[in-house]
């Protein structure tokens, strides 16, 4: 809430150079929390003008994975985002969503008020955190938990001047910074309702998120009077079976004078007058009505409690509709083509898939790419990297745990990754890496089902697609003791290789589908001499070293510059490239000419795809026959 009016742009100006040239602190008139935002800013090293910058905005993959990991918060804000939408529609603002790290996941909105520059700074995956920006809304909000209206001359960097800005933090059901909503337009359209509108859609989101997240728990939701559940202005409460508070909104910790530190210490008798069972079956009794009951400070408020089925379907999530994410992937190449082929045809027929491919193919990335075509599109899509979590940590990360199960354990305990990817996708990645004791576990639960957290003895019901991948050979793990026979056949339903970039024929194809990624908004090329090389290199580190490669390229070209050349290069690549052409020419020089139809056969293909980059289709009109017999003659080589 603001607490001082807007001061003039010019006074605003005058405080902030004071500031910035003589370290003198805002006047009171400043609203504190800018005063205070302004000074953070100033130690992170902005200065108020000239450029800021944005070089680590996210590039397209790196976006892509944010989103995944956001999963929960962009689909429940999605419905309300276009909601507020609607309500702002004639004012020249959008709405924007970022996550817990000021990066903006989905926007919404009226681009006409920003030029070309600000639209980018505007866009999905560029980075609104104070310390990059300086005071914003977005990233005042996040370093203040607390909404905030940022307007005008306000924001610390002079070329934010032409916004207004409201934002307000989304809070999960344990106190944890989800991320930012914010309403953002120009200034001259400021509309002194627009921060309670958009903390409003705030709190909106914030009890999907809870009701959500609490679908294992015993759900209580309550107000003080019986029309307000339901509503934007309803408390939410988490309990376990036992009666402990393991979530809540904001609203329901302060309707019992809570903090989100209190969940796991106290339970429902220190809350309520009633007891905890005897409310369960009143409530029971009640057939879904609101229930009075007084609270220990006095309060008499109303409540109505739903089992774990009553409160999913007290839950509307929006789902997205299935998109061909392995299509959007494709560049040509045949290898590849084959193996996302054969993954959209078992899917979702609950055949667990088995990726394997050399460390930088892009397993983890085709593996999204099959959730997202997948019927569970809508749900989770949870990674886990088994060669990256302390042996003594991973079975408490995969398991979950209990409160109190183990020293240095949460109070409120955790679901864990199994639980967590209930209804969507479990992704295990480098399970060849996963110690031998922990894979008895993990195949029991493959086996049965469920799964029992540390410290309790009580197993509940998960079901999620398995996809897992390795870029050891696994079968040679098992003659070797070191992955369990009977695990490699439970997680082996279908095992798809992904080819290394050096057997790939799509590589001028796939470089221009990363540079695209990096450089949306231009038209790139590779100079052709540079790119016959390219696409002679062995590329040790595959997929993620040629991304790396091209986004320093990217980095390095001049503003009037479109086309990358050698000077693009790092020093040592050039110098490994150069190696490889040479190398080449050698080789061709003492091959030997093929003496039989079938070697004439395979080189005219391979001249053929690669006059076409890669294109199967284009490669076979060149040869003459049809596209099916091309795949059939590849298969031959």
């Amino acid at each position: 809430m603001r607490h001082h009016a807007i001061l003039p742009a010019t006074q605003l100006r005058q405080a902030r150079l004071q500031l910035v040239e003589n370290g003198i602190h805002p006047m009171p008139e400043v609203d504190f929390q800018i005063a205070q935002s302004w000074q953070r800013s100033l130690s992170a090293g902005l200065s108020p003008i000239g450029r800021i910058d944005c070089a680590d905005n996210l590039s397209g993959a790196n976006l892509q994975r944010a989103r995944t990991s956001n999963h929960d918060l962009i689909s429940h804000s999605e419905p309300v985002m276009e909601y507020l939408y609607e309500q702002v529609r004639q004012t020249q603002s959008m709405v924007i969503l970022a996550d817990a790290q000021g990066v903006l996941m989905h926007t919404m909105g009226d681009l006409d008020f920003l030029n070309k520059a600000e639209r980018v700074a505007l866009m999905s995956g560029a980075s609104w955190s104070e310390n990059q920006r300086g005071t914003n809304a977005i990233g005042t909000a996040l370093a203040s938990a607390n909404e905030i209206e940022i307007h005008g001359a306000e924001h610390y960097l002079e070329r934010n001047g032409f916004l207004t800005c409201a934002a307000a933090p989304i809070m999960s059901s344990q106190g944890k910074l989800m991320g930012i909503l914010d309403i953002s337009g120009d200034h001259r359209s400021r509309h002194p309702h627009t921060l309670g509108l958009v903390s409003t859609a705030a709190q909106m989101i914030e009890n999907t998120l809870v009701m959500s997240a609490s679908r294992h728990q015993i759900l209580v939701q309550l107000h003080p009077r019986s029309e307000g559940i339901g509503s934007v202005a309803q408390g939410v409460l988490a309990f376990s079976e036992d009666g402990w508070l393991v979530g809540a909104n904001r609203k329901g910790l302060a309707y019992l004078g809570l903090q989100y530190a209190d969940l796991g210490a106290i339970s429902w008798p220190f809350l309520f007058d009633e007891e905890f069972q005897k409310m369960l079956a009143m409530q029971s009794r009640a057939g879904g009505r609101a229930t009075a009951l007084r609270t220990h400070r006095g309060l008499s408020m109303h409540v109505q409690v739903h089992s774990q089925t009553k409160a999913q379907q007290k839950i509307t999530v929006a789902a997205t509709p299935a998109t061909d994410a392995l299509r959007a992937l494709e560049t040509g190449d045949f290898q590849w083509k084959a193996s996302a082929e054969k993954a959209k045809k078992v899917m979702d027929k609950a055949i667990p898939l088995l990726i394997t491919g050399e460390s930088g193919v892009g397993k983890e990335l085709f593996a999204q790419a099959i959730h997202q075509c997948s019927q569970r599109c809508d749900k989770a899509f949870v990674a886990v990297n088994c060669a990256a979590l302390p042996e003594h940590l991973i079975e408490a990360e995969l398991f979950g745990y209990v409160p109190g199960a183990f020293t240095g354990a949460s109070r409120q305990g955790s679901l864990g990754r199994l639980r967590e990817a209930h209804g969507g996708t479990l992704f295990l990645d480098e399970i060849g890496d996963m110690p031998v004791g922990l894979q008895t576990r993990l195949l029991r639960v493959l086996q049965e089902r469920k799964v029992t957290p540390l410290g309790s003895s009580t197993a509940t019901v998960v079901d999620f697609n398995l996809i897992c991948a390795t870029h050891q050979n696994l079968k040679q793990a098992v003659e070797r003791g070191g992955f369990r026979e009977d695990l490699y056949y439970r997680v082996n339903g279908l095992t798809l290789r992904l080819p290394a970039l050096r057997e790939r024929t799509d590589f001028a194809a796939l470089s221009d589908r990363i540079l695209k990624e990096f450089a949306p908004e231009v038209s790139l090329r590779i100079a052709p001499d540079l790119l016959k090389a390219m696409a002679a290199f062995k590329w040790p580190g595959n997929l993620r070293q040629l991304s790396h490669v091209l986004k320093a390229a990217v980095a390095l070209l001049e503003d009037h510059e479109s086309q990358i050349d050698w000077i693009h290069l790092a020093d040592d690549l050039a110098q490994d490239l150069a190696v490889a052409i040479e190398e080449k020419a050698q080789s061709q020089t003492n091959e030997a000419p093929a003496q039989n139809l079938h070697d004439l056969s395979m080189k005219a293909i391979q001249l053929a795809l690669e006059n076409a980059r890669g294109n199967v289709s284009a490669a076979a009109r060149q040869l003459g026959i049809s596209r099916q017999t091309l795949y059939r003659k590849l298969q031959e080589r």
